[in-house]
């Protein structure tokens, strides 16, 4: 018969094999979780592409443009119209 110290022991270890095994499904769990957490944040928060920002970056550019030619445009007119 196993003196209580030994039994000790001997649970001890094998409870020992087990617990690294549960802190990796807990790990993964966590991870799973995280990273379904972190999915729908990003799905509500309406992103973008990079390509599409940088599609719009050029329109608002190119209408810049326009609207400062304009703004000289008006500004010639008003020194004729002045003049």
């Amino acid at each position: 018969m196993k003196g209580p110290q030994e039994l000790f022991s001997q649970l001890q270890g094998q409870f020992g094999q087990f617990v690294p095994d549960m802190a990796k499904a807990a790990r993964d769990d966590f991870e799973a979780q995280a990273r379904a957490t972190v999915t729908s944040i990003l799905a509500r928060l309406d992103l973008v592409t990079r390509e599409e920002f940088d599609a719009q970056q050029a329109v608002l550019l190119k209408t810049r443009e326009k609207v400062e030619a304009l703004e000289l445009c008006v500004a010639e007119l008003e020194q004729r119209q002045q003049g």
